[in-house]
């Protein structure tokens, strides 16, 4: 039971084998403590103003008063959240229809701004109208339609950096999983287990959560096909930042036509909150009825009725992409100047690899202190040698945002010798 506070991380917490449940969370609050006590505490920090590149925060360094900060915490890349058209739409469903839905989809929770969702969602990735299913978080688009999709007679082959809730959704199939965009990994386990399961699904995500690199999709899918598989592809990262159109990583690939099942989320791109899943018609109907999150929780709020307009503006106003992109290259030159591993990163998310968990904490402490809220990283989310800053552009982040945070990135560079 003697965990180093120095070097441990939340998963060391979470099941002490010599401790019940009780003992395990006093145990857990002693480390959370030492954490507040260090300045590691970058999680759950109140925030008092909207999303945005900048944010009011309180912090362990503002005296219970929030002050502000620029922020890269936020996947609300195109700012849409904010976006004043957006915001209006989402007045005028609560204005309509109040502020909840009152029922599961399958029961009387489905309203007509559900169904246009749906359909908005489907045409945005070319498919027909019965193609789409949403849920009220991408999270549990993922789990559930997992969960509803694949039993013991079947198997998941994942990428080993797949959501955690890819593999929450596998709790009732069999799972192997491959090395991180290893194909020579992914063909050797289709090899295995050829003929073995009724389904055989391989999935993966477009764009990964943490060092923002893409899938090569086109050599997956040409695999996967060559065994009988299936595909789905998670593009929660790679939604309104990649693709001609900004429909993402499958888009990049040109195979938004070719991918069985792709999934994503309305909380990042779309300023909102809610998940979405793309198949065939079929699927879509057997995930509708057999799906426990369609038939037992609450549809999404009126709100989300601001869904519709900003797959509109996806668009209508490309611009925000263009500017989003522009900032994405101008941070990853100067980022590369000072010499930081930033990976291979395509996307808006840029991992700043520090490698150690404690240096980490403390360049993240450092960073709030400069006045940039940041997010470190540990294990579990990566490897225990992998941990880094995790650091999510938007479009809205000005030159002047990037210039000063460069600049204190450049002085915890020096000053923790990284």
């Amino acid at each position: 039971m003697g965990i180093d506070f120095n070097t441990a991380t939340f998963k060391d917490f979470e099941n002490i084998k010599e401790l019940d449940a009780f003992e395990r969370a006093k145990k857990f609050g002693e480390f959370t403590d030492f954490m507040i006590q260090n300045g590691h505490m970058n999680y759950r920090l109140i925030a008092t103003s909207a999303s945005g590149p900048e944010m009011e925060i309180v912090t362990p360094f503002s005296h219970g008063k929030p002050e502000n900060y620029i922020s890269f915490v936020s996947n609300d890349y195109l700012n849409f959240s904010q976006h004043p058209k957006v915001k209006q739409a989402a007045l005028q469903g609560i204005s309509q229809y109040g502020t909840g839905s009152g029922a599961s989809p399958l029961i009387g929770g489905h309203f007509n701004y559900h169904e246009e969702i749906e359909r908005k969602i489907a045409g945005f990735f070319g498919r027909d109208k019965n193609c789409s299913v949403i849920f009220t978080t991408g999270y549990t688009a993922n789990s559930a339609t997992l969960l509803s999709l694949l039993k013991k007679e079947d198997i998941a082959i994942v990428d080993r950096a797949v959501h955690t809730s890819v593999y929450e959704g596998l709790k009732e199939t069999n799972v192997k999983s491959f090395s991180h965009n290893n194909l020579d990994s992914l063909e050797h386990i289709l090899k295995t287990v050829k003929n073995s399961y009724r389904t055989k699904l391989v999935i993966v995500d477009g764009v990964y959560s943490q060092d923002g690199d893409m899938a090569p999709l086109d050599r997956i899918l040409e695999i996967s096909k060559q065994y009988g598989a299936f595909i789905m592809v998670d593009d929660a990262h790679g939604i309104g930042v990649l693709g001609k159109t900004g429909r993402g990583a499958i888009e990049e690939f040109e195979l938004l036509n070719e991918i069985d099942i792709i999934s994503g989320t309305f909380s990042k791109t779309f300023g909102n909150i809610g998940g979405y899943v793309i198949s065939s018609a079929e699927i879509i109907n057997f995930i509708k009825f057999q799906s426990k999150q369609q038939i037992f929780s609450a549809t999404s709020t009126p709100a989300s009725a601001g869904i519709i307009k900003a797959i509109e503006l996806i668009d209508e106003e490309p611009h925000w992409r263009s500017r989003l992109i522009e900032n994405i290259s101008y941070f990853k030159k100067e980022l590369l100047n000072l010499n930081f591993n930033i990976g291979t990163t395509v996307s808006a998310i840029i991992p700043i690899k520090i490698g150690d968990p404690y240096l980490t904490s403390e360049a993240g402490k450092m960073l709030l202190k400069a006045g940039i809220f940041t997010n470190p990283i540990l294990y579990p989310a990566v490897s225990r040698k992998d941990a880094r800053i995790r650091m999510s552009l938007m479009a809205t982040h000005t030159k002047e945002h990037l210039d000063k945070t460069l600049e204190a990135l450049e002085y915890v560079k020096h000053k923790l010798q990284l």
